[in-house]
């Protein structure tokens, strides 16, 4: 049920967020143990970024304390990635997840590294 529920609020959600290539769409997916954001430019329909808690460098990493830091550190990660390749401003879809816990904790970590959203 709580799927489901979750699943319509991202569709209509997803009505009214749209990512171009000046501002593209940072958007978060949450499992039970990991944790994956994408930059996506829609009017391409490409990802542009992609981070997450199974890539390699951070698996290499000593453990975390728990997964709000490990949330905050791949937002962190992704966020660095964008400034590199020259993207500031990005547009937040929270994929239908209440925005608090390790959401929040990620967009907090992509504001720090210094995207503006």
């Amino acid at each position: 049920m709580d799927q489901n529920l979750r699943i319509k609020r991202k569709k209509r959600i997803r009505k009214k967020i749209f990512g171009t290539a000046d501002k593209p769409r940072l958007t978060v997916y949450r499992s039970s143990k990991h944790i994956y954001a994408q930059i996506i430019d829609d009017v391409e329909q490409r990802t542009i970024l992609s981070a997450s808690s199974v890539e390699k460098d951070i698996k290499s990493l000593p453990a975390f304390e728990n997964k709000i830091k490990l949330a905050k550190h791949i937002g962190d990660q992704l966020g660095r990635r964008a400034i590199e390749r020259g993207i500031k401003t990005i547009v937040f879809d929270r994929n239908g997840y209440m925005y608090h816990g390790r959401i929040k904790a990620m967009a907090d970590g992509a504001r720090e590294a210094g995207l503006v959203f």
